[in-house]
Formats: structure tokens, C-alpha cells, sequence
């Protein structure tokens, strides 16, 4: 019998995730027959797993879907957000094989052609009240079945977390190139018939930056070059660009010295936009104070108000840290706020031409509402 169909077979629990606080879950290993660490977070999102899992700032971190079924759409190369899977492993409550015209692969495949372990069964609602109740907790999914239930409670506890650790240096590129400089990948993702003629050219710091970001960048007439995360000032300035932007990207801002100094050094200099961690990089950068939040955000749903027009946005998110407004210099103003928490979302600086927020206006997945920001930053440059 094929085990897609075969019902016994999706009973018997082979794989289990264990919790720093000792709380075990057994589930049904679907990925890679591998054991890991990694943080738990939860994403509200509906559907979009492909993005999620090929953003570069879940690195470090298990994502757990709250949405009950997942794998229906399957994986295709169109969706992809990076060059890979960057989630240190995959919790959803039903899994599925794909049932889609657009699938090139099944979710369960990539996963163990990756070597990501995947656990289904869970109850997902239940993990999610946890993290909503206690915070962000460590934990060891063990679908090989050679690490005993204290064992994996043990290691989720000895596990130093994403805390003052530098994970950018993990999914930051080796070295320079230029984003889809014939325009295939743009076109061909369905967002336009014909690209616009480049008529500025700005530096992308590559912390973890997503494929839309670039996209939506060249689909405001900028030709896009992406650096290493550890790129200097200096050397972006030599490459005589008419502006630069700070990407997203995993784990702890205040453990990124190299880029906090580089923003430093380029703020007067170019015009600037930063989304999510390079929001967060800018704040510590003009002095601000990053702290984390109990337990994230993460999904497609957040309710974010502009407050120099007094419009609400839906937008999308990924982020367990944030600036404090009120470590920040008088010369920085605040442009956005979450509707949730009224944590910052968006500030801009008062005399010089440099702007960010923390939310994700490029979506993929999610909605649309803040695709405005990457005209704002091609007027913001002026060319």
C-alpha cells in the first residue's frame, strides 16, 4: 500500500519533539530522518509555507504552522525566496501530499533532500497556546530514533539559542553578484509583461534577503547589486552607488558589530532603506536599544498603522526582536506602529534620506498593502 493512503502507518508515532521545559509531543516524522535544534515559533499564516521555509530569517528556528493542513500546493522553483531551505526543522499538525498544477515537488521531498526534519501530528494548537503563554522556547526534534526522550529535553536545554549569536554569517552570500540583470526572473514570476528601464543602481546588504525584496527593488528601476553581510562602508561607497539597502535577516541584531558599524559610517553618506533586521541594524546604529519579544511575530495578518496618513496596513512579519522607541535620538521619528502591541514598525530620520520598517512590504507570502515603500525609496534617491 502506498503510505500516502496508508492510515495505520500515519498512527504510529516515530518521531517526537521535545521542549526545554520537559513537555514532549510525538508525531510522524515526513522530513529528513535527522535530529536538530532550534527555537520554536509559531506563524499564523494560511499558506505560504514555500516562502517561509526559504526565508533566510527562520535560520535557527522551527517553525510551527498554525494552520492544520499543510503540503497541498506542494513546492515549486517559481515560489522560492532564496537559494534554499534556511528552517532548522517544520511542525504542522496534518501533512499532505500534493494536489496542485503548479507543484514540481512534494514538501516531504525537499525536506529530506535537504536534510530538515519535518514532524506532523501535532497538536499544533496546543504548541502555539505554550508559546503564546510561556515565550519562545528551545527545543530537539529527533526523527532518527536514536535520542531518547531525556536526551532531546537535554539538548534542547543546553542549546544556546539565537541570543548574542551571529546567524547572519550563516545564510549571507560569499561574494557579490548582480539581481537578475537580464530581467528573466521578474518577468517570468508573473509580476510584470516588461520590466522598467534601470535609472539608478543601489548596493542590497545580503543578511538573509528575500528574492521578492530584489524583485520588487528592479521592478522600481533600480539595478541591484547584493553584497556579503560583512561588506565595509567604504567598500560599498566605492562602488559609487546612488543608494543602499539593509536586507532581513535571522537571530540577534546587537550580535552584528561589522553591520552596525557599516550603517553608521554609510548614514549622511547615501540614501537608505532597511526592512526587518535592517530596521532593527539602523536603530542600534543611531544608538537605540534592541530588545526580544516574548513570543514574535510571525505570519500575514498584522495590523500596522501608518501614522503620517492614518491608513491601517495588513502586513507581513518574521522578527523576535525590536527596537525601543524611546532609546532613540530625537532625530528619529516614528512613521509606523503595530496595532497589536504598539511595538515600532516603521521610523525615518529627520534631516538625512534614510527610512526602514520592520514588517516585510515585499510580502511573498501575504498581502500588499506596503508594496508603496520601494517607490518611496526610489524617490527618496531622486534620480
Amino acid at each position: 500500500m502506498n503510505d500516502k493512503y496508508d492510515w495505520k502507518k500515519k498512527r504510529e508515532k516515530n518521531a517526537y519533539l521535545a521542549l526545554e521545559d520537559g513537555t514532549v509531543f510525538e508525531g510522524v516524522s515526513f522530513g529528513a530522518p535527522a535530529d536538530r535544534e532550534g527555537e520554536l515559533v509559531f506563524n499564523t499564516g494560511l499558506t505560504g509555507y514555500q516562502e517561509i521555509l526559504s526565508d533566510p530569517s527562520y535560520a535557527g528556528q522551527f517553525v510551527t504552522m498554525t494552520y492544520p493542513e499543510i503540503g497541498n500546493t506542494g513546492i515549486n522553483s517559481a515560489d522560492m525566496e532564496s537559494r534554499g531551505l534556511f528552517a532548522n526543522g517544520f511542525i504542522v499538525h496534518e501533512y499532505n501530499e500534493p494536489s496542485n498544477w503548479r507543484s514540481e515537488e512534494s514538501l516531504s521531498s525537499i525536506l529530506k533532500r535537504l536534510g530538515i526534519p519535518g514532524i506532523a501530528g501535532i497538536d499544533t494548537r496546543a504548541l502555539t497556546l505554550m508559546l503564546r503563554s510561556s515565550g519562545t522556547m528551545k527545543g530537539y526534534i529527533s526523527c532518527s530514533g536514536k535520542v531518547s526522550v531525556e536526551e532531546a529535553v537535554s539538548k534542547a536545554r543546553q542549546w544556546p539559542g539565537l541570543d548574542n549569536q551571529d546567524y547572519v554569517k550563516k545564510v549571507s552570500v560569499k561574494s557579490a553578484f548582480e539581481w537578475d540583470k537580464d530581467g528573466a526572473l521578474s518577468s517570468s514570476w508573473g509580476l510584470c509583461d516588461k520590466l522598467p528601464p534601470i535609472d539608478c543602481k543601489i548596493v542590497a546588504y545580503d543578511f538573509g534577503i528575500k528574492w521578492n525584496i530584489l524583485r520588487f527593488l528592479r521592478l522600481s528601476g533600480m539595478g541591484v547589486k547584493v553584497v556579503p553581510a560583512k561588506t565595509s562602508a567604504e567598500d560599498v561607497l566605492a562602488m559609487k552607488p546612488d543608494g543602499v539597502f539593509l536586507s532581513n535577516g535571522p537571530a540577534d541584531p546587537a550580535a552584528l558589530s561589522y553591520a552596525i558599524q557599516s550603517a553608521k559610517s554609510l548614514i549622511g553618506k547615501l540614501p537608505i532603506m532597511g526592512i526587518c533586521l535592517g530596521h532593527q541594524i539602523l536603530g542600534l546604529a543611531y544608538g537605540g536599544q534592541s530588545y526580544r519579544l516574548k513570543f514574535g511575530h510571525h505570519g500575514c495578518n498584522h495590523p500596522v498603522k501608518n501614522l503620517e496618513t492614518g491608513m491601517i496596513e495588513i502586513t507581513s512579519q518574521n522578527h523576535n526582536f525590536a527596537i525601543v522607541p524611546e532609546s532613540l535620538p530625537k532625530c528619529i521619528e516614528t512613521t509606523h506602529l503595530n496595532l497589536n502591541d504598539s511595538t515600532l514598525e516603521g521610523m525615518r530620520h529627520k534631516k538625512e534620506p534614510v527610512f526602514s520598517v520592520q514588517y516585510h512590504p515585499e510580502a511573498a507570502p501575504g498581502p500588499h498593502d506596503s508594496r508603496y515603500l520601494f517607490d518611496s525609496f526610489r524617490k527618496l534617491i531622486g534620480r
